[in-house]
């Protein structure tokens, strides 16, 4: 078993080193564990969006600068994405349960400090808190989600539904949020966290068990700051570009660049360590390396078609925010139904089919929505958005759950802080690269419009928003004309767009043809550690085989004894007569 020794047996009583504090979980049904664990990741997802809705409301009342509005609303994924492999790492070291419930208590107290922060200073200091405790929460949920759930068929359902909530928290933040928004406070948006997380700390000592890796050497703090570090200017950088900065701008390029050489340095830190923070070797198998490939994909695609999808609904449809939200709703709801029968296909179709067919209908999904126009088709946005959802679920399901499956136990918190760091980092290259191509192809439609002046052209090529304010401002038929410009534009921006996408898309069903054929535990695969009891009974068993094999090297050694006596006749009497006492020996030998 990972990271179990004689010794550490020894010393806990046949327990296993991951196990150790197991009596806080109480004996509780790995079922029950998985619903804690799922309130735990509601709780962050639906955080991550939550605020969106809330932002017009919080300029109002704290009157940030255009600055502090950035860091308010991105400085939480910003420092969730920069330690999630800082933390999960840690939990493998320090035990896991133990960093969530630090994480439980850090996010609520965070909540509350939001919640009445008093100026932009304090909300921006407070979602910074909010970050980190996401980063304790989410590889924790996943990586104990690996322990309590060894057979790997129960793993698969239990991961499914894990990611159909997490698809539920991304839908439900907009519209809780506008719900609370619209009838308390901004304010609620972040106070609804306390009362779950008072119940979770409690609910999650008594249930949760407590589970470490395999790692006996020293915590390298020195490379979880640079992971850290360099995530955080990668992650920086991408977000500017997302915001309509080049790549070539001086505040986007430096903190890519600089990141960039952090993170290979971590990774040479790594391979010379005898005890790294990351098993990179992990990298080296396929299906790791191409299932964390496949999740970047996936999110790339899924939040970049959000984002712009809801400006195409609000912009050019006029629908409001909370019409917005219903609208995108058969995507959540879809990818909720391919989360919860996610196991039954994965079995039957294997990871490499259902990852390249998830792709597949994801691809079919997106071209099919370049039939949206300047008028409404309700129809088509819907069965879109449907075969959208469940197609990227289905990817980001066999995507997490082979990736998962390839990590041991003892590794499993970094393996999942890797998962989550590619999800962020796919959402943020998606929001980045979909939207300059969007850009791209939406500024010559309104760069010579007849009758509008040059300089009003250029400030309406910034975004489709951009350019309403300027026809308003020019009215008349130069306004008018602008206006119209601006809605085709973006119209063929959002095709080019479209298309960009689905071949992106396709390229991932090709690179999950290297995925496993079947649903098997890969050779070599060591055995998910059992729980306490478990562990006593192996060690029993244990103890037994010894003593088995000590009895039958005793009936051996005394045959012997007795051949060579009938061999040697004038050494049978004292054969004969040492034979009981040389049993009583061996007896009390084998048994010791």
């Amino acid at each position: 078993m990972s990271g179990t020794t004689t010794a550490g047996s020894r010393r806990t009583a046949g327990v296993p080193r991951q196990w150790r504090g197991t009596e806080a979980s109480g004996g509780a049904n790995r079922w029950v564990v998985l619903l804690v664990l799922c309130v735990s990741l509601l709780l962050v997802a639906v955080d991550a969006t939550v605020l969106h809705v809330a932002v017009p409301a919080v300029t109002e009342d704290l009157r940030p600068g255009a600055i502090e509005l950035l860091w308010i609303v991105d400085v939480y994924p910003l420092v969730c994405a920069s330690l999630l492999i800082l933390f999960g790492t840690l939990g493998d070291r320090v035990g896991r349960r133990r960093v969530l419930l630090l994480g439980y208590g850090l996010f609520g107290a965070a909540s509350a400090l939001a919640a009445f922060a008093a100026n932009p200073q304090i909300l921006i200091v407070a979602r910074a808190l909010l970050g980190v405790g996401g980063a304790m929460i989410m590889p924790a949920t996943l990586s104990i989600l690996r322990q309590v759930f060894p057979d790997r068929r129960e793993r698969a359902m239990a991961i499914g539904i894990w990611s159909a909530v997490a698809a539920v928290g991304a839908a439900v933040g907009p519209l809780l949020g506008g719900f609370l928004v619209e009838n308390f406070w901004w304010g609620s948006v972040f106070l609804v966290n306390l009362p779950l997380m008072v119940v979770a700390l409690p609910v999650g000592r008594w249930l949760l068990p407590e589970s470490t890796g395999d790692g006996d050497g020293p915590w390298d703090v020195l490379g979880a700051v640079m992971a850290a570090c360099g995530l955080f200017c990668v992650v920086f950088g991408v977000k500017r570009m997302g915001s309509g900065a080049g790549l070539l701008n001086a505040v986007t390029a430096a903190p890519v660049l600089f990141g960039a050489v952090l993170l290979v340095l971590f990774v040479r830190r790594q391979r010379r360590r005898t005890h790294p923070l990351v098993d990179l070797k992990l990298f080296s198998r396929p299906a790791f390396s191409i299932s964390v490939g496949c999740i970047v994909l996936a999110l790339l695609a899924l939040v970049g078609l959000e984002l712009i999808a809801a400006q195409y609904l609000q912009l050019v449809l006029g629908l409001t925010p909370l019409e917005t939200g219903l609208r995108l709703l058969p995507l959540t709801f879809a990818a909720m139904a391919a989360g919860l029968v996610g196991s039954r296909m994965l079995q039957w179709l294997g990871p490499r089919v259902m990852v390249a067919v998830g792709f597949a209908l994801t691809a079919l999904a997106v071209l099919s929505l370049t039939a949206m126009g300047l008028s409404d088709r309700p129809a088509v946005l819907v069965g879109g958005f449907i075969v959208l959802g469940f197609g990227l679920e289905t990817t980001l399901f066999s995507g997490y759950e082979s990736m998962l499956n390839e990590a041991s136990t003892g590794s499993a918190g970094g393996a999942a802080a890797i998962g989550e760091t590619s999800y962020q980092l796919g959402a943020g290259i998606g929001i980045a690269l979909l939207g300059s191509v969007m850009n791209a192809a939406y500024k010559p439609g309104v760069s010579s419009v007849p009758g509008v002046p040059a300089s009003a052209s250029s400030d309406a090529s910034q975004s489709l928003g951009a350019a309403y304010k300027v026809s308003d401002r020019l009215g008349g038929h130069a306004g008018e004309a602008l206006r119209s410009a601006s809605r085709s534009a973006f119209v063929h921006g959002l095709h080019i767009t479209l298309a960009v996408s689905a071949g992106l898309l396709l390229l991932g069903a090709l690179a999950a043809l290297r995925l496993p054929r079947t649903m098997e535990c890969p050779a070599g695969d060591e055995e998910p550690s059992q729980g306490p009891d478990q562990g006593q009974r192996e060690q029993e068993q244990r103890d037994q085989g010894q003593r088995e094999q000590g009895r039958r090297d005793q009936g051996r050694l005394e045959q012997a004894q007795l051949e060579r006596a009938q061999r040697e006749p004038g050494q049978r009497e004292q054969g004969g007569t040492d034979a009981p006492a040389r049993r009583d020996r061996a007896t009390v030998a084998a048994e010791s």
